[in-house]
């Protein structure tokens, strides 16, 4: 066992603070990492808070991780000490249902363990993420950076808003030829934007606010539209291929299905707090449109998104911070004052 040092929420009301804990010994399958950054994720707020009433305490958030391999396990074959890897939202899985098998663990049957507030498999302890020094995770979990130094920082939050965007993007086909939307320009948003322009696709980014168009199109979108403008969203009525929402309020999903062309699919990532209203039953059959979700990645896809934002030269846009402005940065979070993913540099720690 190893002391690892990170920061906690211990109730629903209290703030984040220094807390000390195990990590276990790396065994033969193992890697151990120093914790480089970590991407402050909104799932890390509903967590601490217990917005969600699931939340285990204490609770170590933190499931952007990009560090350097310290340890490995006489088993492990892919990392070597000194490697620059990530960590993402999960850490285990049962590893024998059908969907771990087809290389979707984030749909395992048995529920996958998250990388926090877990519990692991088999014995149910709780998991702490990466708010924390240093971490000890299966290698069949990690992953392999292959950006370059500079750009570590800006890495983290493609393990989580990067392949939260990248996978719909990959299961729905996006590429050349076609129209997209993306709803919103938050943290999934913006690399909503980023990552199907880099696949090809005619890009239009849906915002509330005419102050973001300059940014939309700065990150890739071709056109930007203001949902609220009736007259810009009448003149995409029956027009794309697929749109992907990434708003985590609630809100009417009808003003969106209606501008999906035949056979058109529109996939929702953001997790709101309340139910979205239902949508209207008829805008989805005379058109034969389809209303779909979606989650993280499996390993192999999380793997290929890092590969492809490497190719591509995509990061996200980030304000980093250290440890200590942990809930400076929830305040700001809930206000959407960053642009567009706070990452806390560890070494602050």
């Amino acid at each position: 066992m190893t002391t690892a040092h990170g920061y906690a929420a211990t109730s629903p009301t209290s703030p984040l603070a220094p807390f000390s804990f195990e990590r276990r010994t790396p065994g033969a399958q193992d890697v151990a990492l120093d914790v480089l950054y970590c991407g402050v994720c909104h799932s890390d707020l509903h967590t601490a808070r217990n917005e969600w009433k699931n939340t285990i305490y204490p609770s170590v958030p933190g499931h952007e991780i990009v560090g350097r391999v310290t340890a490995v396990g006489d088993l492990v074959s892919k990392f070597k000490v000194g490697d620059l890897v990530g960590i993402g939202c999960m850490v285990d899985s049962c590893q024998h249902c059908t969907p771990c098998a087809d290389g979707l663990e984030q749909y395992c049957d048995n529920g996958f363990t998250g990388t926090y507030n877990g519990p692991m498999f088999p014995n149910g302890t709780n998991t702490y993420g990466g708010y924390s020094s240093h971490m000890v995770v299966r290698e069949s979990f990690v992953l392999r950076i292959s950006h370059g130094l500079d750009d570590l920082a800006a890495v983290a939050p493609l393990l989580c808003a990067g392949i939260t965007t990248y996978s719909p993007l990959r299961q729905w086909k996006v590429g050349p030829g076609q129209k997209v939307g993306i709803v919103g320009l938050g943290g999934l948003g913006h690399m909503g934007v980023k990552i199907a322009a880099a696949m090809g696709a005619h890009v239009v980014l849906f915002t509330t606010s005419e102050s973001k168009r300059a940014d939309a199109l700065r990150l890739g979108a071709k056109e930007v539209v203001v949902s609220k403008n009736a007259d810009e969203m009448a003149a995409h009525a029956n027009s794309f291929d697929f749109i992907l929402n990434t708003v985590a309020a609630a809100h009417n999903l009808d003003a969106f299905l209606g501008l999906l062309k035949l056979d058109g699919t529109m996939t929702l990532v953001g997790a709101p707090e309340t139910p979205h209203p239902s949508p209207n039953v008829f805008g989805l059959i005379m058109k034969r449109r389809r209303l779909a979700g979606s989650l993280i990645g499996g390993i192999k896809e999380t793997q290929e998104m890092l590969d492809f934002c490497a190719q591509h030269g995509i990061v996200s846009d980030i304000e980093t911070i250290p440890m200590d402005q942990i809930e400076t940065a929830y305040t700001r979070m809930l206000k959407s004052d960053v642009k567009y993913r706070f990452v806390i540099d560890m070494a602050t720690l």
